[in-house]
Parts: structure tokens; C-alpha cells; sequence
């Protein structure tokens, strides 16, 4: 599982048929420790309703396409949670409600 920043979204209106109604979100793959983007992106498939500004676990290849939104369908990146807070040995860093020392409400770029 990778962590990321959900920075944006992707619309595509011709597609493979079974990729019909799934969300495509645009992710910046975010330094754990100063929650900075590391200008690494990924389109990945949410199959958790996560929106712009989220802190997001995905993860990519077969496991990819083990939920219930992506079984059976074209996938290589799937956004499989959003993150409410994660800490390095102890120390709070991030906090969805901005209450980690240091953090904000989402990453920074």
C-alpha cells in the first residue's frame, strides 16, 4: 500500500465498457514524514468515495482489482481507504481534523 494525496480527478468518456461509471482520481504520492508531494502520480480507481485533498492508501497491480468496484475490471492503481491520521514511532504527523503536530488538514505540495 501506498500513501498519496488525492490532487485532482480524470474524466474519460470513451472507455473499455466494464470501467462504466467507476471514478478515476489523480494522486501525488506524498513524503511520509514532511507530507510534501513528490511530483509522482498515479490515476487509480476510488473504490472508497474519497475526494479532493484526502490522504489515501492505494495500491496497485493484481491487488488492484480485489474490491468490490474493481473484481473483474482493467485496473493497475485502486484507492482502497482514506486516511484519518498515521504517526512515525509515536510522533502524531498526520490528522485528518489538523490536529497532528506539524500537519494540516491534507498534505502539501
Amino acid at each position: 500500500m501506498v500513501l498519496a494525496k488525492v490532487v485532482g480527478s480524470v474524466v474519460s468518456t470513451v472507455k473499455e465498457p466494464r470501467l462504466e461509471g467507476i471514478k478515476f482520481l489523480l494522486l501525488e504520492k506524498i513524503d511520509v514524514k514532511t507530507l510534501k508531494g513528490k511530483n509522482d502520480f498515479v490515476v487509480a480507481m476510488d473504490a472508497v468515495g474519497a475526494g479532493e485533498g484526502e490522504i489515501v492508501f492505494f495500491v496497485g497491480g493484481s491487488s488492484s482489482r480485489q474490491t468490490e468496484v474493481t473484481t473483474g475490471k482493467p485496473s493497475d492503481a485502486t484507492i482502497i481507504a482514506i486516511v484519518d491520521s498515521f504517526d512515525i514511532s509515536g510522533k502524531a504527523i498526520y490528522s485528518k481534523s489538523g490536529s497532528a503536530s506539524g500537519s494540516s488538514r491534507g498534505a502539501e505540495k
